[in-house]
């Protein structure tokens, strides 16, 4: 208990020091919002009357403690792009598509590396470990925004089996919404997948060579038993970290994929809204992400210790 309230703490620092940094680093870039609004033909006193009405006229201090503590409250202002709309709307519109993009990936990861990597590792003969370090090694090298300019090439080009920039949002149809997302999820996955099955086997052959396999084989266990019943246990644990590293990844390859299949999620706004100079929704979108993240690595110390209470937290 005394572990998780240091750990909850200390999200709660990187929070705060995550939200000061980025909101001041959007504060002092070149550029003006509300010329960025109004466009380079407006009078020095409308885009003054606009700084005005935007807070955009006071110290970064001051705006950064209004902003930090509506976005306590769930509030992080309204949208300098979007006139009369809030930052939350604009986000609550989007983050499920996200979510959804997200988790349909890595459930991909999840279902496909810990087998082919079991598969990998049990690989004997030199020419079949040879074979997937290459193919894990090519795999692993190739950028998700590439793997999804192929993806859309191939099957909605030639094959037809979506169409491009057609999204259905979930609210509207659920099914078509995750079929469509399959597609930019299998361009975030692939690389993943590839690299959680090396490390996966690598561990893997690593605990093989350790005494207590030994033990176990003496004791007249088979060689699944061996795998299922004692290697697999200890070779997850350094993976699950190894996982929590991925679901970052994950987030953030779906900023660029986002682009390339046209989904409207959060990297597209968060895109859009840094060429417009729309800090609110950059500040808030950011704030999101990490706070997402932390979250992960929070939950992934948590699963250390029911996988292995030998582990101390």
């Amino acid at each position: 208990m005394k572990y998780v309230l240091k750990r909850v703490i200390t999200l709660i620092i990187a929070l705060l020091l995550i939200s000061a940094i980025v909101f001041i680093a959007f504060s002092v870039i070149p550029g003006d919002a509300a010329l960025s609004k109004l466009g380079t033909d407006a009078t020095p006193e409308r885009v003054a009357a606009l700084k005005e009405q935007l807070g955009l006229n006071k110290p970064v201090i001051e705006r950064y403690f209004i902003w930090l503590a509506g976005a306590v409250r769930g509030d992080f202002g309204m949208s300098y792009q979007y006139s009369g709309m809030s930052v939350s709307s604009l986000i609550g519109e989007r983050i499920g598509n996200t979510a959804l993009l997200s988790l349909i990936s890595f459930l991909m990861i999840a279902i496909f590396s810990i087998p082919i990597g079991i598969f990998s590792a049990k690989r004997r003969s030199v020419i079949g470990r040879a074979s997937m370090t290459t193919i894990t090694q090519i795999t692993m090298g190739i950028p998700a925004f590439f793997l999804g300019l192929l993806i859309t090439y191939l099957f909605s080009i030639l094959l037809s089996w979506f169409k491009l920039g057609q999204f259905v949002w979930p609210q509207q149809d659920f099914g078509r919404a995750c079929y469509y997302l399959i597609f930019p999820a299998i361009a975030i996955a692939l690389p993943k997948i590839a690299m959680t099955v090396k490390f996966l086997s690598s561990s893997i052959r690593s605990e093989l060579h350790k005494d207590y396999v030994r033990t176990a084989y003496s004791k007249g266990q088979t060689r699944n038993g061996v795998m299922y019943g004692h290697v697999l246990k200890n070779a997850l644990v350094p993976v699950i970290t190894f996982m929590g590293i991925i679901v970052a990844e994950i987030v953030a390859g779906s900023i660029i994929v986002e682009q390339v299949f046209s989904v409207p999620g959060l990297g597209t706004m968060l895109v859009t809204a840094i060429s417009n100079r729309d800090y609110p929704v950059v500040e808030a979108v950011v704030l999101i992400i990490a706070f997402f993240i932390i979250v992960v690595n929070f939950i992934v110390d948590m699963v250390y210790k029911l996988i292995d209470p030998r582990v101390k937290l």
